[in-house]
């Protein structure tokens, strides 16, 4: 008789249904879902709020620097991106490329989760340290976006989860977490900050003088591989053997802030790219682009390269004359990533930009309606168009407390400090030295990354690397003080218990 049969006769007999055994396959992913219950609902409403993001704005968002990645960037920027992005547009549109960065914003979740129970962070503390990745409104939209945010942290986790998926990487991982670190900088210019904090991590991670010399060479070396190849095709291409020549320029918007110009001594030839009080109060990054800026018109009747070579000079005697100036707008800046709530303070750029809009946002003249729409015509995606009901909750829920708050920030910042001290104790445990180790790798990635890009301006675009940097890094902290506190205590009470 079929099981059927039996449990229809157990049902008009009155009789307790039998157990219907639950295949082997059920029966594992029934316990993995009890176990990691937490990190699936996170990455439920992630997935949730990245539909109705992919639903609200069609096609995807368009930034002012997104025709750098479609056109020609004029040497503003790397272009890395524009690698994945022509990939997708060549057998898709945009709709596909803003659905493709959801589910990579997706994956970096997966992958951090993943890393930290590998380094013996408790389930629940490691679907928390997710949150912020899935649930942020702000990581949200630059998904949303054609912009290359999302791969360039896709590109530093990759890294990152290499050189910590073992305790201590072998010679080919380090050489792969070179190569992906290095691809970073192809992205977005500050992934070469990144360098620096992996090489450390190898000669902090031990294994012997000679070989963590080695490896950090090693890792350095495949670095510069991706980095050099760019340059060499930038120069095949433009004539210039560079990534960018944000690195030439762009510090002069910081020191034009910052300046006091009645005081600072200049060639007469450059004093005229120093800025009024009025100009100054409009911030680093209306002084480096906007066309009312003191620098435009030497742009406009000089070659770039005479003009690149007097802006140096410039951001040079501000730094040298009134170091102190720049010093405090740069201390200032770095200290609003660990605001309470998010807003545009006098001279930064709007966050208002990196906000869900009522309506499709347009740029002029960098992204004007009509750039926006021959762009459209040509890759496809369909008209502009906002799905009104779905933007109002999303806006909503972004303004009204949908992103990660500057104290949860601070509070990583110094479990992370806590941890990466520790490995200054010589008797601290293998395993919790290697959770110590992992901790002092994302702090120092995410101070890195962070202070590189305030060094320019501060834009609360640039401080999304911190949810995958800083927050790792404090859930690890969390641990090792945790297992350090509980060490301490259980000595206290075998001491106790030996007196």
């Amino acid at each position: 008789m079929s099981q059927h049969g039996a449990i229809t006769r157990a049902e008009h007999a009155g009789e307790p249904l039998p157990a219907v055994p639950v295949p082997a396959a059920g029966a594992r992913a029934l316990a993995l879902l009890r176990q990691h219950w937490l990190a699936a609902a996170l990455l439920t409403a992630g997935l949730v709020l990245r539909v109705l993001a992919s639903l609200a704005y069609r096609p995807a968002l368009f930034y002012i620097d997104s025709v750098r990645y479609l056109y020609n960037a004029d040497g503003m920027d790397p272009v890395g991106y524009k690698g994945p992005l022509r990939a997708i547009l060549a057998v898709s549109n945009f709709d596909a490329v803003a659905a493709v960065q959801h589910l990579l914003g997706l994956a970096i979740a997966v992958l951090i989760y993943l890393l930290l129970l590998r380094r013996g962070v408790r389930h629940w503390l490691a679907a928390l340290a997710i949150a912020p990745i899935l649930l942020d409104a702000y990581q949200l939209q630059t998904e949303q976006s054609i912009m290359p945010g999302t791969w360039f942290e896709a590109l530093i986790v990759g890294g990152i989860a290499i050189l910590l998926w073992q305790p201590r990487p072998g010679w080919r991982r380090v050489v792969l977490a070179g190569l992906v670190l290095g691809t970073s900088a192809t992205v977005a210019q500050v992934g070469e900050a990144m360098i620096l904090p992996a090489a450390i991590y190898l000669l902090v991670a031990g294994g012997g003088w000679r070989q963590a010399a080695g490896k950090a060479a090693a890792l350095v070396l495949a670095c510069a591989v991706p980095i050099l190849a760019y340059c060499t095709i930038s120069y095949a291409v433009s004539g210039a053997f560079y990534l960018s020549h944000t690195g030439v320029t762009s510090f002069y918007g910081r020191t034009a802030a910052a300046a006091d110009c009645a005081t600072l001594k200049l060639p007469q030839a450059e004093r005229g790219m120093c800025p009024d009080k009025a100009q100054q109060a409009e911030g680093p990054d209306w002084l480096e682009y906007n066309n009312a800026s003191p620098i435009r018109p030497y742009y406009n009747h000089l070659p770039r390269g005479e003009v690149d070579a007097m802006i140096s000079n410039f951001s040079h005697s501000v730094l040298t004359q009134q170091p102190g100036r720049v010093l405090h707008a740069y201390g200032r800046d770095l200290l609003k990533l660990f605001a309470l709530t998010r807003h545009t303070s006098p001279g930064d750029t709007p966050i208002s930009r990196w906000q869900f809009q009522l309506h499709y946002p347009y740029f002029p003249p960098w992204t004007s309606r009509q750039v926006v729409h021959t762009a459209i015509s040509q890759y496809g995606g369909g008209a502009p168009a906002v799905w009104l009901p779905v933007a109002r909750f999303l806006r909503s829920y972004q303004l009204d407390g949908g992103y990660t708050p500057g104290p949860l920030f601070a509070g990583c910042l110094l479990a992370g400090l806590a941890a990466s001290a520790a490995l200054l104790w010589r008797r601290l445990n293998a395993s919790v030295r290697q959770q110590a180790l992992a901790s002092f790798l994302f702090l120092a990635s995410a101070v890195s990354v962070l202070m590189v890009s305030d060094m320019f301006e501060f834009s609360w675009r640039y401080q999304l690397p911190a949810l995958v940097t800083l927050v790792p890094a404090g859930a690890l902290g969390v641990t090792v003080l945790a297992r350090l506190i509980a060490a301490r205590r259980a000595g206290q009470v075998t001491a106790a218990e030996t007196g």
